[in-house]
């Protein structure tokens, strides 16, 4: 990441709109690429990184320019992303791949493999949005759990709470469906 002076923050905190879009095109893809590991949709994460930085803009007077920058945008992209989450009807997200596919178990048949993913990414769907995202995050993307607590707000020890009842809760649904994790 480039060197920046504490001068474009403080401008960008004064409503500097040259400072706003250096922000903006330093961070842009930062923004995205995380918005897109929660929402996995590459279009949404474009829309998303848009409203992400509209928000930024107008909570310019809340940015404290002795802080880093870019935990702030990641906790605002991360609530952008939970309420798009929480808007999306659950039937709309099967359409799309809500989460990366999980490695297909050792299994002669294919077509059981494909199924068992299915499930799995129908499962994840069905969490509620706050512990799909820890769950996504932590188990899928593998980030680690002090980048994920930022980013929403929380503590560590909340993290691994979402993450531990999120895992209990697609084990019970899986079970539920006949596949033993």
């Amino acid at each position: 990441m480039p060197e920046r002076s504490d001068n474009v923050l403080d401008r960008f905190r004064q409503g500097d709109l040259d400072a706003f879009e250096s922000l903006f095109r330093e961070h842009q893809r930062a923004v995205y690429r995380w918005i897109l590991r929660i929402v996995r949709d590459p279009s949404a994460a474009e829309d998303l990184t848009v409203e992400t930085f509209w928000r930024i803009h107008r909570a310019h007077m809340r940015f404290e320019p002795s802080r880093p920058f870019e935990p702030w945008a990641r906790r605002i992209a991360t609530r952008a992303a939970l309420d798009w989450l929480r808007a999306r009807r659950p039937e709309a997200a099967l359409t799309g791949q809500a989460v990366a596919d999980p490695p297909a178990p050792p299994t002669a048949d294919p077509s059981v493999a494909a199924e068992i993913r299915l499930k799995t990414a129908q499962a994840f769907v069905r969490l509620p949005p706050r512990l799909r995202i820890a769950a996504v995050l932590a188990v899928v993307e593998e980030q680690p759990h002090k980048d994920i607590a930022a980013a929403l707000g929380i503590s560590v020890a909340a993290v691994k709470l979402r993450v531990f009842r999120a895992l209990r809760l697609l084990r019970k649904d899986l079970e539920s469906q006949g596949i033993t994790p």
